[in-house]
């Protein structure tokens, strides 16, 4: 069964009905290994073919698809049909050279990446991807097809015909179909990074690059002359097809996404942002609770250049902004100030002080940390008439509100998740030895749970399969040579090309920060003091190291990531399966390298060196490392 992107469902109204014929056959018919995008915008030039199909063992395949009747047909050549419509006869494009010119801008595209050209032989620096095109004659059969001469205007082995798709018609007999439209055939089988880079080049909005990376000094040329990189680098970084089936799929209406720490969460929200944003009336909200994230989310936003359309905010920050704009009166300052802010926006709307409906479209990052009379103020922000809500939640990383938070279903907070929810499990951001560890560590605090579509469930993560070194754990006599050894550690990266910026020290109690950004200075290493008297604002762009506590690293990640202080976790005056959690947090921060010191024992500590000791054993099945990946055999 292929992948249609977006998914039928997602597509039924926009298609005529030869496409949703056609489309179903594309499912049911071809194999696990092809995906098919339907009307989908290629190149930054944003052409539309009706569809294009994608096998690693067949290349690239552009479709065309007409539901012409024969007498719909009035006269036709090689460049252009005059057909019989609403408005009396049109000239339209023939759609077999609609399809040939938008194969040859893609060939035209992908050739152009030397990663994707031929190494040897005598066709050495063509493009290594077959590509082919042709034409869906829904309404036509084949021997009308060839009564009426049009095998004069499209080749008769580029066309498929209504006979030739029906629902009886044997699989191998619609495939044949569609390899004969291939102009070129190799004996390769495409790589997996190389069909990444294909729908890198092919889908802008699915791209996954480092903030720094610019876009804007390109030589290279897009189909119809658009600039794009010339320089690309080796490896291109693209959703996976779950990830891009789901963005691409979703609709109107609520949206519930259950997502594990590091399944790609945000990098959904963003998608969703870019494809909303020009096409609504209204502006987007976009809401996290902590502020270091709410920076991340902006940088984002400005990276797409939304931010005249879409609003990243705080939670609190909004509810602020709220007040302020509807002259509702502030809560006095003091411990309840926060607390009591939202009770004020709560009456307010209550009252019609402040208005409902504000927004096109409301996007919650990191829903868990949100309390339930928050959810239930939000989605109260939404048009009625888009109704469009995308909530992102993992109830594994709630770290706020500890044993107070309370079970609940959507429903009952006026979140319409019923049919709407989906669950993602895998994890991209960590290697399986970073994963491996913190999942066994946490386990036991955060074991999954089953729950009704419309509750909260628990998610076992899955690791994408990513291997490195696993966690290094270091003991030290003082705090102070805890950190000291990151700084020695950070600084030997950097020299190895790291920049400061892909490193973080995550802490969890004021004092361990704060020697962590001393032993920095002491080694004139660059950072951002995200804690403490002098506080800074979170600026994901700047190359420095950043030190900021447990609970302001959520929602974000790091190459690098160091933990010290381990020895003082748990604390005794806080719940021990929290603290747990908030580690486990901690340690998905770190994308690639995550090195944890301590300088006394602590239960934590213990259980680490445990932890450690089966990742690093070899030869036992029964490992952390094999039992993360052991979905991969499943």
């Amino acid at each position: 069964m292929a992948t249609l992107i977006p998914s039928l469902n997602a597509s039924l109204r926009r298609m005529t009905g030869g496409e949703r014929r056609f489309a179903q056959r594309l499912v049911d018919k071809l194999e696990d290994d092809y995906t098919c995008w339907y009307d989908v915008p290629i190149g930054v030039a944003a052409r539309h073919p009706d569809f294009v199909l994608l096998s690693p063992r067949r290349g690239v395949l552009i479709l065309e698809v007409k539901d012409w009747k024969l007498e719909t047909i009035e006269r036709a050549d090689k460049s252009q049909f005059t057909i019989h419509a609403e408005s009396g006869l049109k000239k339209v494009v023939n759609p077999f050279e609609q399809a040939r010119q938008y194969a040859h801008a893609v060939v035209s595209l992908l050739q152009q990446d030397p990663q994707l050209q031929q190494a040897d032989g005598a066709y050495k620096g063509r493009l290594c991807v077959p590509f082919g095109y042709g034409v869906v004659l829904a309404n036509i059969t084949r021997k009308q097809y060839e009564s009426t001469q049009l095998d004069a205007v499209i080749e008769p082995h580029r066309v498929i015909c209504r006979d030739e798709m029906l629902e009886n018609v044997e699989s191998e007999d619609f495939q044949k179909r569609l390899w004969s439209m291939f102009s070129v055939q190799f004996g390769s089988t495409l790589t997996m990074p190389q069909i990444d880079r294909v729908r890198w080049h092919l889908f802008p909005e699915i791209r996954v690059q480092p903030e720094q990376m610019s876009l804007g000094d390109a030589d290279a040329v897009d189909l119809d002359g658009r600039r794009e990189p010339s320089q690309l680098p080796d490896l291109l970084r693209v959703m996976d097809m779950q990830q891009e089936q789901l963005a691409r799929s979703l609709g109107e209406g609520h949206r519930v996404i259950h997502g594990v720490a590091g399944s790609g969460k945000t990098l959904i929200l963003g998608f969703r942002c870019e494809r909303l944003a020009p096409a609504l009336g209204k502006p987007v909200l976009v809401l996290c609770y902590n502020a270091a994230l709410a920076a991340k989310l902006q940088s984002v936003i400005k990276l797409k250049q939304l931010d005249d359309k879409v609003s990243v905010r705080t939670f609190h920050g909004w509810c602020y902004d709220q007040l302020r704009l509807y002259n509702v009166a502030m809560p006095p300052k003091g411990d309840q100030f926060f607390e009591q802010l939202v009770e004020s926006v709560i009456r307010g709307v209550d009252k019609g002080q402040i208005p409902r409906a504000q927004y096109g479209a409301v996007m919650i990052d990191e829903g868990h940390d949100f309390q339930q009379e928050w959810l239930k103020l939000v989605t109260q922000m939404v048009d009625p008439e888009t109704n469009s809500l995308l909530l992102l939640y993992d109830d594994a990383q709630s770290i706020y509100g500890g044993k107070t938070r309370r079970k609940f279903s959507f429903s009952s907070l006026g979140i319409q998740a019923q049919g709407r929810t989906t669950i993602l499990r895998l994890n991209y951001r960590n290697t399986a030895e970073i994963l491996g560890t913190a999942y066994e560590f946490a386990q036991e605090y955060i074991r999954p749970e089953q729950a009704e579509e419309d509750g909260v469930p628990l998610i076992q993560p899955e690791s994408a399969g990513r291997r490195g070194l696993p966690p290094e754990l270091r003991q030290f006599p003082t705090l102070a040579k805890e950190g000291a050894y990151l700084a020695e550690q950070f600084r030997r990266l950097n020299r190895s090309g790291r920049p400061w910026r892909d490193m973080a020290l995550v802490y969890r109690a004021a004092f361990i920060g704060e020697e962590m950004a001393r032993q920095l200075k002491l080694a004139k290493i660059p950072l951002q003091f995200l804690g403490g008297a002098g506080k800074k604002r979170f600026d994901p762009a700047e190359d420095s190291v950043k030190v900021m506590t447990m609970h302001s690293s959520k929602g974000l990640e790091f190459p690098v990531v160091g933990i010290p202080g381990l020895g003082y976790m748990p604390h005794r005056d806080f719940d021990i399966h929290e603290e747990a959690k908030l580690l486990y947090v901690a340690m998905t921060r770190a994308m690639d390298t995550l090195i944890l010191t301590a300088s006394k024992e602590s239960p934590f500590v213990s259980r680490i060196q445990q932890v450690n000791e089966r990742v690093a054993k070899p030869g036992d099945d029964k490992g952390i490392v094999s039992g993360i990946l052991g979905f991969l055999r499943r």
